[in-house]
């Protein structure tokens, strides 16, 4: 059964994962003006390592409620990415689309095994 303190922690640590992902995506973009949003590249490989660290830890129950569902799902954006990738096509920069989405999945595997092997070396 999950407490109330949970949902709490939930909550509040979404809160603080939607705030980080604003702030990482901003600072990546402003360093890195291009028409690739590196921001949002940035931080869903981020997150997705941080993720697969967690569950190479084999962190679970309430405290991967709280940082996997809260933080970290607050933190990474499918749905930005899928609407930048669309932008993209719809300005006909065909090739930049399929980088970012292709680069996408790939990378992200790449560093959320990358998350897990280190995750699972520490525990």
């Amino acid at each position: 059964m999950i407490t109330v303190l949970t949902w709490i922690g939930v909550g509040v640590f979404g809160a603080l994962g939607a705030y980080a992902r604003f702030s990482v995506a901003g600072v990546v973009t402003s360093r890195r003006p291009s028409d690739f949003p590196f921001g949002t590249f940035v931080v869903n490989l981020t997150g997705g390592s941080v993720l697969g660290l967690l569950t190479g830890l084999a962190v679970h129950g309430d405290v991967l409620l709280v940082f996997g569902t809260g933080l970290l799902g607050a933190y990474t954006t499918f749905s930005t990415w899928m609407v930048e990738a669309q932008r993209l096509g719809e300005d006909g920069d065909w090739a930049t689309m399929w980088l970012y989405l292709l680069g996408s999945m790939l990378a992200g595997l790449a560093t959320t095994g990358l998350g897990w092997i280190i995750g699972h070396a520490i525990r």
